[in-house]
Parts: structure tokens; C-alpha cells; sequence
């Protein structure tokens, strides 16, 4: 399948059926547990579909990586297009938590797959980070947040979030570290 040449309809919902089952297959926790060819059963499509879309399970991974982050960034620009800056920003990093929270198995099991796979998650770590630059810069020039703190350490915070999935208390310590992010970024009075 190359790139440039568009799918039929039909291609494409067997590919997008695919990603869907992936995904909650990947949530679930039971990515490791099925052969591949399973996801071409769970999915209503043959092998050859299956196989012509993505060959490994790695790239049928990465495929479900790149929806979610598109669809991240997607819910960044929504944001960003409908509410003020800062409510926009506070909204997306909450909604950060409860993406890490409701997808832990989707994020564990990308971990696993992808250790080798370190330019596919960058090119989605810097989609994403892009996104929330774009929601920082916008409150920076509303005057709602500090200019001195760029979305870097914003990052860093979201990633030890999603890294200490496994601690008990898990969610109310989430969502005091962004509490903690948001007042830290709010420009002093």
C-alpha cells in the first residue's frame, strides 16, 4: 500500500475497523495474548486485509499511536478555537488525565512495542507537544500564564503522570500535579 495513492471506501473502513479493534484490544490489556492474525477475526476482515494494511503488529501499533495522537491534537485546536486561553489549556490537560487513565492498557502496550521503535513515538511526542505549545503561547498572550516556562516542562510533567500509572491514588495525585502545573504556569498578580 503506498502513501500517496488514496483508499477505496471500503479499504478504508477495513483499515479503520482494524485500528478500532486494536485499540480496545490494546485497552483491554490483551495485545500480547492474541496472535496477529486474530486481529483480522476480531475485525470481520480476512488475513490479506489484515496483512496488506499492516504487515507486523508494530505497524498496526503505530497506526493506533497516530489516531490517538491526532486526535489529541485535534482536541487541542478545538479547545483552543472555543474557549479562552487558559480555561482552553486547563481543560486539555485535564483531559490529558483522563486519556492516560481510561487508555492504560493502549500506553503500556505501546511502551512495549515501540522500546525500538523511538522515531514513531517522537514524531507523535512532538505532535503533541506542538499542541500544547500552541495552548501556552495563547495564554501566554492573553496574559493568563508566565512567559518564562514553555511547554517542555509542561510535558515532562504529563509524562511522569502517565509513567506513575501504578501507584495507588493514582488519579487524585494526577490531577493535583496538574493543579499544581496550572498554578505554577498562572502569571503572578
Amino acid at each position: 500500500m503506498t502513501a500517496d495513492k488514496p483508499l477505496r471506501a471500503d479499504a478504508r473502513r477495513n483499515r479503520d475497523v482494524l485500528i478500532a479493534k486494536a485499540r480496545e484490544v490494546f485497552d483491554a490489556g490483551d495485545f500480547f495474548d492474541l496472535r496477529f492474525d486474530d486481529f483480522a477475526s476480531l475485525a470481520g476482515v480476512g488475513t490479506g486485509t489484515l496483512y496488506r494494511h499492516f504487515p507486523t503488529r508494530e505497524a498496526l501499533a503505530e497506526a493506533v499511536y497516530h489516531g490517538e495522537v491526532a486526535a489529541l491534537c485535534d482536541r487541542a485546536r478545538q479547545l483552543q478555537a472555543t474557549l479562552p486561553a487558559a480555561e482552553a489549556l486547563a481543560t486539555f490537560l485535564r483531559g490529558m488525565v483522563d486519556h492516560i487513565a481510561a487508555h492504560e492498557g493502549l500506553a503500556r502496550t505501546l511502551a512495549t512495542l515501540m522500546a525500538d521503535r523511538s522515531g514513531a513515538l517522537a514524531e507523535g511526542s512532538r505532535a503533541l507537544e506542538q499542541a500544547v505549545t500552541d495552548l501556552v503561547a495563547a495564554a501566554v498572550r492573553d496574559g493568563a500564564v508566565r512567559d518564562d516556562v514553555d511547554a517542555g516542562a509542561v510535558m515532562m510533567a504529563l509524562h511522569g503522570i502517565g509513567a506513575a500509572h501504578d501507584r495507588p491514588g493514582w488519579r487524585a495525585e494526577a490531577d493535583d500535579v496538574i493543579t499544581l502545573v496550572l498554578d505554577g504556569l498562572r502569571r503572578p498578580l
